[in-house]
């Protein structure tokens, strides 16, 4: 927690509660379905949450904004967003339904009125989002072909509608046909070294009717 409070200082004591439940939640819960190793388990604060939030240095999101999380997996990065903006709409969309069943548990444990949750393909979800985020589930010219359609028309935030990507390492051939993508190296907003070749790209994507 200290490190959540090292890089948001501006915590209700309600965003405080959810935090530190999480990790109560997610233990007892890896337990029975294990969603996150051990090693990421124990520091679940550093590669998980605090990771997770390495998107909102990047984009804070406005109220009534709607994000969707692809490939969700435990809940990352959307639980802790959603944790950090009550009022924006997340939709966690996985897959795999016991990925999903640990973070509907999550989600009703923190009481969360901001999520949602499905259990399916991201092709199969209808909806219009004002960002698509992930983290690392393909690469990008696969993640772009799952999700197009998806985005809305009108961007309401400092960055337009697109994907924010988590994702690490040497990314020049991946993003090497999308001129327009943006890459944000995590290390320029926090210290730790885990964030050394951890970045969030950006990638606007035109709407489609």
């Amino acid at each position: 927690m200290d490190l959540l409070h090292k890089y948001f200082k501006d915590l209700t004591p309600q965003q405080v509660s959810y935090f530190k439940e999480l990790e109560t939640l997610y233990k007892d819960w890896n337990l029975k379905i294990n969603v996150v190793s051990r090693k990421d388990i124990d520091e679940l604060y550093l590669r998980h949450v605090l990771h997770s939030l390495g998107i909102a240095k990047i984009q804070a999101f406005n109220p009534g904004a709607d994000i969707v999380d692809v490939g969700t997996g435990g809940g990352f990065p959307g639980i802790p967003l959603a944790i950090l903006f009550p009022e924006t709409n997340f939709h966690l969309v996985d897959s795999i339904g016991k990925k999903m069943k640990v973070v509907e548990e999550v989600v009703a444990g923190l009481g969360l009125t901001n999520v949602k949750t499905t259990n399916d393909r991201i092709e199969n979800v209808n909806g219009k989002y004002d960002f698509i985020i992930s983290r690392a589930v393909a690469a990008m010219p696969t993640f772009v072909h799952w999700t197009k359609g998806k985005i809305k028309k009108k961007s309401n935030h400092e960055l337009k509608n697109g994907i924010l990507y988590l994702k690490g390492g040497d990314l020049s051939e991946e993003l090497s046909d999308y001129q327009t993508a943006t890459i944000y190296e995590l290390s320029d907003y926090f210290e730790e070294e885990f964030f050394d070749t951890k970045k969030v790209v950006h990638l606007p994507l035109k709407y489609r009717g």
